[in-house]
């Protein structure tokens, strides 16, 4: 059967697949030889980079494999290499011996990179009537208040010289209001959204010398975690 499996990857790469494992191999690629009481289903597809010729790449942090995690109906896998590719929203593993799958995305729940000495927490965002706000979104904070941020990169046509056609990234921040994202560009956009408590938000942001980053999602969260503070003490 599992020879079958193979076989259909290798002579059809937009073929769906099932893979199976329980567990995922401890900093090794995941493989098809398992024994079968030790397997759980996995959906997806072989992926295959159709844009070598772009310069850069189309992932976050870095084109190699990372150590992560992935969630999948409930169910935690640690110790995952992961690729997240950011120019088509999928997370990429490696999988013997056709090389890479991509994970059926309405099966994951969840995943996490750790990156730098980082955790990064990536969720599933399923049910927004706003297309844009489906898709893999990084958790940066969760209080009373809740800040996501989504990682893209496009294609710039002609970037480099007009020779080549180049990957650049872009960083969309939301801020959750009575479970309602909405974008913030900058300190006046979170002065705006909290305009009632205005004063002693600018106050603590200049006392402590924050700078918040247009695109630095982790620049919000002391100013985040102060708001938070605000409504524990029913101020806002």
């Amino acid at each position: 059967m599992v020879s079958l499996i193979v076989s259909l990857l290798i002579t059809n790469p937009q073929t769906s697949v099932a893979v199976t494992n329980t567990e995922f191999p401890k900093f090794d690629t995941i493989s098809c030889d398992t024994l079968p009481e030790n397997q759980i289903l996995y959906n997806g597809r072989v992926w295959h980079n159709l844009y070598i010729a772009v310069e850069e790449d189309q992932f976050l942090f870095s084109h190699e494999f990372l150590i992560g995690s992935v969630t999948m109906r409930g169910r935690t896998y640690s110790n995952v290499l992961i690729k997240y590719d950011i120019y088509k929203d999928e997370v990429l593993i490696p999988f013997q011996p056709v090389g890479i799958l991509q994970l059926n995305k309405e099966m994951v729940d969840s995943f996490s990179i750790l990156f730098l000495n980082r955790e990064y927490r990536f969720v599933r965002i399923s049910d927004s009537t706003d297309a844009e706000m489906n898709g893999y979104f990084n958790e940066v904070y969760c209080g009373k208040t809740r800040l996501i941020a989504r990682y893209v990169k496009k294609i710039e046509k002609f970037a480099d010289g007009g020779k080549y056609d180049k990957f650049y990234q872009i960083n969309k921040i939301y801020i959750a209001i009575d479970e309602k994202f909405r974008t913030i560009t900058g300190k006046k956009d979170l002065l705006r959204i909290f305009s009632n408590e205005k004063e002693p938000i600018r106050d603590y942001i200049n006392k402590n010398n924050i700078l918040i980053k247009r695109e630095d999602a982790e620049s919000y969260v002391p100013v985040l975690r102060f708001i938070d503070s605000l409504q524990k003490e029913g101020m806002l």
